[in-house]
């Protein structure tokens, strides 16, 4: 489904309603990162029901064990989609039989996308249509940006990102896919992280603690680039695959197990609790210049 307003164009998969193209329309350019599969062959999966990995990918409920890989299963199923307007459409995804294998909730979730200006908005709404229970989720966006590659220039060195109310950024480390009880402290030069491959060797940036809703991701050589503003959020995390050309943002509702979790959804870590018959909602936004 394509979405364009004379600024910007933006295409999304029914496959996981997963953004896979945005670009000015003037120039062509495109800001999203092109799914190589040798290196990571997503663009902007949604991390639903769990963000990052369970222990052993394994959790509780009810005195009940289920399974369930790394940032959940919604990335992977199609959703049913709906063009509202030429600069705006609805993808929902709702519980299935296979889904209560995995997660015995019911849940209706849609991704909502426009585009206005040189801006996308991107907005996660969650509902419970149960009656009587609630419905414990996590929820979050990994979309992935373009930075450098052999086709470009500037080079993915030449690239910063900016954090204009942060002066380090401390970061959770992750241990097997777990978050581990060590910390590291990243100093900010005036504000930036300069974007270098090593970055990521330990695989991703996880904050608990940013300050910046705006994140700039810019470069020192033209004038190309996005803001990329995210509100209500807990965590953010920032990642690459190793040596590829693009830098994923990601805001989260939720967080991977710690290595010390019991296991227990209820107990789990930035969980979302939301009452029968309610509805949640968060949204980020991509500004392109």
């Amino acid at each position: 489904m394509v979405l364009e307003n004379g600024f910007i164009r933006a295409e999304i998969n029914a496959k996981g309603a997963e953004l896979s193209s945005l670009k000015r329309i003037q120039e062509g350019y495109e800001y999203l990162w092109g799914a190589d599969p040798a290196y990571w062959a997503k663009t902007s999966p949604v991390l639903f029901p769990i963000v990052g990995a369970l222990k052993d990918n394994r959790y509780y409920y009810d005195d009940e064990k289920y399974q369930m890989l790394r940032h959940g299963f919604a990335r992977d199923h199609f959703f049913e989609g709906s063009q509202l307007s030429d600069n705006e459409a609805v993808f929902v995804l709702k519980d299935t039989e296979e889904t209560r294998i995995q997660y015995p909730f019911a849940f209706q979730l849609s991704l909502k996308y426009a585009v206005r200006d040189y801006s996308l908005r991107c907005t996660y709404e969650v509902h419970n249509p149960s009656k009587d229970s609630s419905l414990l989720f996590s929820i979050g966006g990994h979309p992935a940006f373009a930075v450098g590659g052999s086709e470009r220039n500037p080079l993915y060195e030449d690239h910063y990102l900016e954090f204009p109310d942060d002066e380090e950024l401390r970061c959770h480390v992750i241990d097997q896919n777990l978050i581990s009880d060590r910390t590291e402290v990243i100093a900010l030069n005036r504000h930036r992280l300069p974007l270098k491959h090593d970055l990521f060797d330990h695989d991703a940036l996880v904050l608990k603690t940013l300050k910046s809703q705006t994140i700039t991701l810019g470069n020192r050589v033209d004038n190309h680039g996005i803001h990329f503003r995210h509100e209500g959020f807990s965590y953010f995390g920032i990642w690459a695959a190793k040596d590829a050309d693009f830098v994923c943002l990601e805001p989260w509702c939720g967080i991977a197990d710690s290595i010390h979790h019991n296991q227990r959804l209820e107990d789990k870590e930035g969980i979302q609790y939301l009452e029968a018959r309610g509805t949640w909602t968060r949204s980020w936004e991509v500004a392109c210049f």
